[in-house]
């Protein structure tokens, strides 16, 4: 039952005049009369939760609160909980300052301090403590100071324990302090061992010894923690019981010689001898053993004269034997279970007994003691439980706690713009459930700990709730081994904070500029693009299939995606062919941004668009949105991955075919690539989303087209086999490529397999008459094969060349919404529609759909000025006849041409883009064998070099790399092969690749990358893995740009680009259900001494703020460098901390796994390793140099 507490009595007596204080002690310590003596003022000598827990008592019993705290504190929030507080230890190391005793004592005299309560840890099993504090006429709240000695001490306690009859466990008969010592007795009582701090408790220099060879390590590393922890190295010696439960019983007892138990907490769910979480009572544990244990700590604590709280801490075996392990002559930290099993306030009691009331008189007596329900505790701290929990410290940006029916919280600095130092503990919060049984008390915690928000330090909140979910621990079957044996607690999805990462990032371009390069200086529009209405069927036939589970009213009408998937590639092919009217696909979504915005377009804007295209367009042919440049440009540029584009955009159009560019054996890459790699590339884009595969080679090499071809179709995709067009069959001087040229490739494509055919004019090069000419003999040698037709139309003869096609007999061509065509991109769809309608080829589109598409196109291509190529091309240009530059290639050129200072002098570039070409062989000119022609028309023009001269200096002259690699051999074999004397002259020696590039390539070991991979990175998928097989770097540079900023393809395209005004209100739309608004308010004006620049939003209405460094202001100051965490050489600091050891010198050469240096924070000690083998090229540290997270420690070569 719970004890009534008869508060306003006792602060009556406490203002009454004190008593002469009169004690008739006995042998035992206990005195025979006790006098009341009220205490009018008490000092917490302790800092953080246990102090606010103390003064809050002393509020309710009327006392006055008087706080101390150290230099580092004086932002902490207990000081200011404290009706009075005064600073002490100035100057003094952070840990020490709560360690000065003297002046502890002169405070309490100066200000009238009645009592001293030590709290848990720092001095409060520091017998010395207690006897200063007596000295000096005050009172210790706690045991007396012979009790807090000879239970300190380890040795003297299992003594007690002993005369008690109270069972011990073998171990060293004093403490010991060299390793030698140690040594000695564990060859002579064998292993396991375990030392523990002679001196102090709470897992502190506390190690489990199983290894011989580990001992002398292992002693010296417990014996310097807890000197740090309780100024004292020496260590107690004793057996390792296996398997044990850790007991522990609560107790209380007075000066009368009166002594009670408060029942058990079970506290076996350790980690490195630590508590995690506590529960009370015991769960499963027999009544006798209960009885047994109980009667013995109240036994041993009247053997000893204990008055004041105390815990007994028993080992308990599996077969119910239990043996002393040791007394805590303090308050525990997780004393709070027992208050809410027994309605007791301990605290309050502790100051009660130290008034001189004695349990009978408080109405304790063990029979009206009794517990009702369970208890838990989980300590919620600052570590990062998948980093090895190593202590994290920063600034709380966000703190929300979880409340509710039967929670309390314990806690100190918890709150928004809290600073978590790393000089103490690293316990931000306490939380405490209590419910009728251990299911629902887990139940209860489990949903506060799901509320709590806490952003800018890493918490162990997600492991914590992993035990609670474990079954094993519901049902109070329990260990110390419990976590060790339960490595499922560690796999757990740690918290997104995408809100916090945004913030970040918003931060980020406000202070220091855009994170994603712009092309000009012309800024995004700040228009909000008109979203046209999605159809909803709302018939009674649609409400009825609804109703039948068949189609939702919100689904798009069904297209010829339904066929690949019901029936396959071959049944689609025939339908296509089957046929009449001209089909389209639409370029809206990848080649017509490539062409005309640097390929910069987001999927935040495709996705708007996509659920209207699913319901207005459900009859084309595809969507090409995927593949080609988007897929490097996206992660290069964008930030944003090209999997979950091409997943979403899937989502949201179930109903038209997606089609990709693949470039033949190079996948979407620029090089070659183990097979291995590309056929798994097709099958992750299957799995994804993707139909067609238009599989092309930059060469029309064949070895290189076919395996593209036979990766795509084994994957289960449509195989759209595409020949890349250049000259003009129309000209019969132009021999190279022929008529004979293209119609015998188309051959050995459909022989390979080919479901569909295309033709790619990336150029725009084939002519209205071309066209009918190459068409028409194609469609005279294959009859039954689809052929599809890709322009550009650079020239402005596109829409001429593509009725043409239909007329002779092509099936599909490829098109763009009007806003987002002509000049570089492909033929206007509206024209073609319009130019069609009423004829056998009408391709049934209606305009005005196709005018609403455009109008978003047309707003949303003004957020992209800053890739706008119309900033440097008015028009259409017809001498694209003359270069043959590739309308994919031909804006991102001019914007190099710009960037390299050449914009003046475009015209030169493009006329040696036609020399280039000529120089290397006149190729097929499409990606990657494009940018060969145009990095070399750039060389040419940047040395003032004409083609006579390259081909005679060529030598002497430092080719771009792109041309040496095309020489060798490395994207495949030109048709007619390679150009003499040209390759000759610039590779001399070098090696020459025969044959297809990636046959002789070592399938690449996907596993082994993925391993590589979760070294650096938290979260890795296989479609992480994919990216970084294609692009290693790239692909690194986004997975930190992602942990570090989170989902920026979740904001507004001129936010992301720019970022917001000032003052400017926004949404955020993160998932469905979940958008955030947000608001710029202001950016600091004065920088912190670190080089950082507070950045200021209110986010759902509440104010949040952004340290971002400031990257041109820190050039000026002098700031510990960073570790680059894409740079595997450069060792940074895995936790703040304090650098105590340096074991390595520069020069010295490394292993992997090597220690390098120990650091030391929240009296935690944690080796740092070498990531690699090497040489230490540069030492970044000094000993005794304080650090914070990921600053530069060395550089390993």
């Amino acid at each position: 039952m719970f004890i009534p507490v008869a508060q306003s009595a006792f602060k009556t007596l406490r203002n009454a005049q004190p008593r002469v204080r009169l004690y008739f002690l006995s042998k035992n310590g206990y005195s025979s009369q006790v006098e009341y003596k009220p205490i009018r003022s008490v000092l917490v000598a302790n800092r953080g939760e246990i102090a606010i827990r103390v003064f809050r008592a002393c509020t309710e019993l009327g006392i006055k609160s008087v706080a101390v705290y150290s230099e580092q504190d004086k932002m902490h929030m207990h000081r200011q909980k404290a009706d009075e507080s005064y600073m002490v230890g100035k100057g003094l190391p952070p840990v020490e300052a709560y360690l000065n005793i003297p002046e502890i004592i002169r405070v309490c005299k100066e200000n009238d301090v009645d009592a001293v309560h030590p709290g848990y840890g720092f001095l409060s099993e520091r017998s010395d403590f207690a006897q200063a504090v007596i000295d000096a006429g005050l009172r210790f709240i706690g045991p007396s100071p012979k009790v807090v000695q000879n239970m300190g001490d380890k040795v003297a306690a299992r003594v007690a324990a002993i005369e008690a009859g109270v069972p011990i466990v073998p171990g060293t008969d004093g403490p010991v302090t060299t390793k030698e010592e140690a040594l000695a007795f564990c060859q002579k009582h064998g292993l396991p061992v375990i030392f523990k701090a002679a001196y102090g408790g709470g897992g502190r220099g506390m190690r489990v010894v199983r290894k011989m060879e580990e001992v002398e390590e292992s002693f010296h590393r417990a014996s310097s923690e807890a000197k740090a922890a309780f100024g004292n190295g020496a260590m107690f010696i004793e057996k390792f019981i296996e398997r044990p439960r850790h007991i522990e019983v609560q107790l209380l007892g007075d000066k009368a010689g009166n002594v009670v138990h408060l029942y058990e907490r079970d506290c076996s769910v350790q980690r490195r001898h630590q508590k995690v979480v506590e529960i009370a009572p015991a769960p499963r544990l027999p009544i006798e053993i209960r009885n047994k244990m109980t009667d013995a700590a109240v036994r041993l604590a009247k053997h000893v004269g204990y008055e004041n709280a105390g815990t007994v801490e028993f080992l308990c075996d599996e077969s119910g034997n239990f043996y002393f392990i040791e007394v805590n002559a303090r308050l525990q930290v997780e004393h709070t279970v027992t208050e809410e099993i027994t309605g007791i306030d301990l605290v309050q009691s502790q100051i009660r007994i130290a008034e001189g009331m004695t349990l009978p008189e408080l109405g304790y007596t063990q029979d009206k003691i009794q517990p009702r329900g369970y208890a838990i505790q989980c300590r919620v701290t600052t570590e990062d439980p998948a980093n090895d929990f190593q202590p994290n410290t920063g600034r709380l940006e966000v703190f929300r706690s979880g409340e509710g029916m039967g929670i309390r919280l314990d806690s100190a600095s918890a709150y928004a713009g809290a600073i978590i130092s790393p000089y103490y503990d690293s316990l931000l919060v306490k939380v405490i459930s209590h419910a009728s049984d251990l299911q629902s008390s887990a139940s209860k915690m489990n949903r506060a700990l799901r509320e709590f928000r806490i952003r800018g330090v890493k918490t162990n909140i997600p492991f914590l709730l992993n035990v609670l979910e474990n079954q094993k621990f519901l049902h109070g079957v329990l260990d110390t081994y419990f976590i060790d044996e339960h490595p499922q607690l560690f796999k757990f999805r740690t918290s997104q904070n995408r809100a916090q990462k945004l913030l970040n990032y918003l931060g980020e371009v406000l202070v220091n500029g855009p994170q994603t390069p712009l092309a000009t200086g012309l800024k995004p529009a700040t228009v909000s693009p008109h979203v046209p209405a999605t159809p909803l069927d709302l018939s009674p036939e649609a409400l009825e299939r609804e109703e039948r589970g068949e189609a939702k009213v919100t689904e798009p009408p069904q297209g010829l995606r339904d066929i690949i998937v019901r029936q396959g590639p071959e049944a689609f092919a025939k339908e296509v062919r089957s046929r009449k009217n001209l089909m389209l696909m639409d370029t809206t979504f990848r080649d017509a941004h490539q062409s005309l915005l640097a390929t910069r377009v987001r999927s935040h804007d495709l996705l708007k668009i996509s659920p209207y295209v699913a319901h207005k367009f459900n009859n084309l042919y595809a969507l090409e949105n995927w593949g080609g440049a988007t897929f490097d440009v996206a992660l290069r540029f964008l930030h944003e991955c090209p999997w979950e584009r091409l997943e979403e955009m899937r989502k949201r159009i179930p109903n038209i075919p997606f089609q990709m560019l693949l470039r033949g054996a190079n996948a979407v890459g620029y090089t070659s690539y183990p097979d291995n790699v590309v056929y798994k590339f097709c099958e992750l884009a299957v799995q994804t989303g993707m139909d067609i595969f238009r599989v092309f080679d930059s060469l029309n090499y064949l070895p290189n087209l076919i395996l593209g071809m036979e990766a795509a179709g084994k994957a289960g995709g449509v195989v759209e086999a595409a020949i890349s067009y250049t000259g003009d069959v129309s000209d019969p001087t132009r021999t190279k490529y022929d008529l004979k040229y293209y119609t015998n490739l188309a051959d050995e494509l459909v022989k390979a397999g080919t479901h569909v055919l295309c033709i790619k004019d990336m150029a725009g090069l084939l002519k209205p008459e071309a066209a009918r000419l190459l068409i028409t003999a194609i469609r005279d040698k294959h009859p039954d094969i689809p052929i599809h037709i890709h322009t550009h139309d650079t020239s402005g003869a596109g829409v001429a060349s593509m009725l043409a096609c239909a007329q002779a007999g092509a099936d599909i061509v490829d098109v763009a919404v009007d806003s987002m065509s002509g000049m570089t991109s492909q033929p206007s769809m509206g024209a073609i529609v319009a130019s069609l309608q009423g004829t056998p080829l009408d391709t049934k589109f209606d305009l005005r759909d196709v005018s609403e598409y455009s109008a978003y196109w047309e707003q949303t291509r003004t957020l992209y000025a800053p890739f706008e190529c119309t900033t440097t091309m008015r028009s259409g240009n017809a001498d694209v006849y003359l270069n043959e530059i590739p309308g994919g290639q031909y804006t991102n050129l001019q914007f190099q041409a710009f960037s390299l200072g050449l914009g003046d002098f475009f015209e030169d570039v493009k006329k040696a883009y036609r020399e280039a070409n000529l120089l290397l062989g006149d190729i097929i000119k499409v990606t990657p064998s494009s940018k060969v022609v145009g990095d070399l028309a750039q060389f040419m023009v940047q040395n003032n070099l004409t083609a006579d001269q390259v081909l005679e200096k060529a030598e002497e002259l430092s080719f771009p790399k792109s041309v040496v690699e095309y020489l060798q051999g490395s994207i495949g074999i030109p048709h007619g092969g390679f150009p003499e004397p040209l390759r000759s002259r610039v590779l001399k020696d070098m090696p020459r690749i025969e044959g297809r590039p990636g046959a002789g390539l070592e399938p690449l070991d996907f596993t082994k990358l993925k391993e590589e991979l979760k070294e650096t990175h938290a979260h890795i998928t296989d479609r992480d893995v994919m990216s970084a097989a294609l692009y290693p770097q790239v692909t690194n540079e986004y997975l930190h740009f992602r942990e570090k900023f989170g989902p920026v393809d979740k904001l507004d395209t001129r936010i992301f680009l720019t970022g917001p005004k000032v003052g400017e209100e926004f949404e955020v739309t993160l998932e469905r259900g979940k958008t955030l608004s947000l608001k710029a308010m202001a950016m600091a004006a004065d920088l912190k001494s670190n080089g950082d620049r507070e950045v200021f939003f209110e986010m759902n209405g509440q104010l949040r703020t952004v340290h971002i460094l400031d990257q041109e202001a820190v050039k000026e100051i002098h700031v510990h460098p960073k570790a680059n965490k894409t740079v595997k050489s450069e060792v940074g600091a895995p936790m703040p901390g304090t650098v105590i050891d340096i074991r390595v010198e520069v020069g010295d050469k490394v292993e992997k796994g090597q220690p390098l240096v120990v650091l030391s924070a929240m009296k935690m000690e944690m080796v740092v390793q070498a990531p690699q083998a090497g040489i230490v090229k540069k030492l970044e540290i000094t000993n005794g140099m304080k650090l914070e997270g990921d600053d530069l420690i060395m550089i390993i070569e």
